[in-house]
């Protein structure tokens, strides 16, 4: 499956860099490119500068709104983003009409954090202009959730954050929901800590991406999981996980030993377990109306025993979903599983974003009107005071 990619703001920018870099990984070990086109799209020309993967050509880095901003951002006001994006939303279009491969991409992903300005405010009117100029293809939309200390203490994060859920979902085919939270290491930097989470954050797509396109016969899955399936397999409210582990030298070997052939199916439960417990954000995988999940490993051990342990264990937990699976050979001595649960009917970190801004609304409102009035008391209290202009 091919995607073309676009990341708004800040974050969503690096996420799409990190995409880019997945892109430049698969043409150099697999001859595969699974994203056409990346573009960063900000309203803030250093954020922009600091990106790495993403052609630094003004097609592919696309600064919109520098008259309304200078170039310096929006300052969370994601309302200025959301007129900034209908405005400038044609530079983006032709940016993307103008990529050598652009008609090879079998959907659109595009990709913000929901707590930000630019971002925030971008995304919903974004993937509504894609997905009116190309209705043929699916348009994703991955949106970032702020992280814990964010809720808690920017209201302002909170309030993006609801009316960007509610305005992308009812746009986007999919929508990709990643908790940073899920991803933090305490003990380490700022700086560490958000590097690792976008890499985390796209890592489950790697496999996923390269199986559908894969040219080498000894590659190609025995039940290939294409574009197809993963269009088919996505709608609604959307998050995956993924999960590898090294291999031990007695799998493959010595077959007859039953040992070795429980410790086999014993590894890819696991692996399977750790995948769903590390899921991009919390969900009951009973809500979930579809599923998908794909193995990679080397071919031999991939049995059908193995593949049936591992539908049955997601049918357990997710007995109202439509599965789809595939195998991936690979030649390294590790398996790696990707899991999306998808159509889910219930996210519990949704409704408190809705319930936490409608409760919010009223207190921001009276807060902004008492700034208001009490402006009006010092131009009143000011009223016969003379001026030297």
């Amino acid at each position: 499956m091919k995607l073309m990619i676009i990341g708004l703001g800040q974050c969503g920018s690096r996420i799409a860099d990190e995409f880019a870099r997945l892109n430049k990984k698969a043409r150099a070990q697999r001859g595969i490119e699974i994203c056409p086109g990346v573009f960063a799209v900000n309203t803030d020309s250093a954020d922009l500068s600091g990106l790495v993967h993403i052609k630094p050509d003004y097609q592919h880095r696309i600064l919109i709104g520098s008259r309304k901003t200078g170039g310096h951002g929006v300052g969370k006001i994601n309302e200025l983003a959301a007129e900034i994006a209908k405005e400038d939303a044609d530079k983006v279009i032709d940016a993307m009409r103008n990529t050598k491969n652009f008609y090879e991409a079998d959907a659109f992903m595009l990709i913000a954090s929901a707590g930000g300005g630019t971002g925030s405010g971008s995304l919903p009117i974004m993937v509504k202009t894609v997905k009116e100029r190309y209705y043929e293809k699916p348009v994703y939309a991955m949106v970032i959730l702020p992280f814990e200390h964010e809720r808690q203490n920017e209201e302002r994060a909170v309030y993006n954050t609801a009316v960007c859920l509610k305005s992308v979902s009812s746009v986007a085919d999919c929508v990709f929901l990643v908790d940073n939270q899920r991803y933090v290491q305490k003990e380490q930097s700022l700086r560490y800590n958000l590097n690792q989470i976008n890499e985390a954050m796209v890592e489950p797509f790697y496999n996923l991406l390269c199986a559908g396109e894969e040219k080498k016969a000894k590659k190609v899955g025995s039940k290939t999981l294409d574009a197809g399936d993963t269009i088919q397999s996505l709608s609604g409210w959307t998050v995956l996980g993924h999960s590898s582990s090294r291999l031990g030298w007695s799998l493959g070997f010595n077959k007859g030993n039953f040992i070795d052939k429980s410790g086999e199916t014993h590894k890819g439960i696991q692996i399977m377990d750790k995948a769903i417990s590390e899921l991009s954000a919390q969900c009951d995988a009973a809500d979930a109306g579809r599923a998908m999940y794909l193995i990679s490993a080397p071919a031999k051990e991939m049995n059908m025993g193995l593949i049936k342990e591992l539908g049955d264990w997601l049918k357990d937990l997710a007995p109202n979903a439509i599965i789809r699976n595939g195998d991936y050979p690979s030649g390294d001595s590790q398996m790696d599983i990707t899991v999306i649960l998808s159509e889910l009917a219930d996210i519990p970190i949704v409704r408190d974003y809705y319930t936490r801004s409608t409760q919010l609304m009223p207190v921001m409102k009276m807060r902004q009107q008492q700034v208001q009035e009490k402006l009006q008391n010092i131009e009143d209290a000011a009223r016969d005071v003379p001026t030297v202009f």
